[in-house]
């Protein structure tokens, strides 16, 4: 049996579930809070949600892809099936990583929460690990910071 890890992340946010969930799934949206370069999403059950990073459109430095397993708005977005490729090459370990958003309503609007799994425990996975969770405060910082943003029409 392969054991794994995970990480989890909140952000409250002064809005509606459905406005909070419709940032996940609108293109626009996650390009300004998680500065991509470019974003597909087909919303649906089954449907795909992929994002580049990287100035040249036909060798970006990331790109992410993976398959919505459960499509439930305003509540839950299930990624799974990532597929993965970065200019500095494959990761150095085999993971099978499940990305759950779960959107909660609260008294002042929402929250988000993300939990990532699916990390092994093996040492040459930590470097990614200690990254991707640096990677999601620093992300959900900037998704407040745009929704601050536009909240204040900025």
């Amino acid at each position: 049996m392969t054991t794994t890890r995970s990480h989890t992340h909140a952000v409250d946010l002064a809005l509606s579930p459905e406005r909070a969930f419709a940032l996940l799934v609108t293109p626009s949206d996650i390009r300004a809070w998680w500065s991509a370069s470019r974003v597909i999403v087909i919303p649906k059950p089954g449907g795909t949600w992929s994002a580049t990073w990287g100035d040249d459109e036909d060798a970006p430095d990331y790109i992410t892809s993976a398959t919505l397993e459960v499509f439930d708005p305003p509540h839950q977005l299930v990624l799974m099936n990532y597929q993965y490729a970065a200019k500095a090459g494959e990761l150095p370990f085999d993971a099978d990583f499940r990305t759950t958003f779960t959107v909660d309503k609260t008294p002042s609007g929402s929250r988000i929460s993300v939990t990532q799994d699916g990390f092994p425990t093996s040492p040459e996975s930590d470097d990614y690990y200690a990254a991707c969770s640096t990677g999601w405060h620093q992300t959900f910082e900037q998704m407040k910071a745009y929704v601050d943003g536009f909240r204040r029409g900025v």
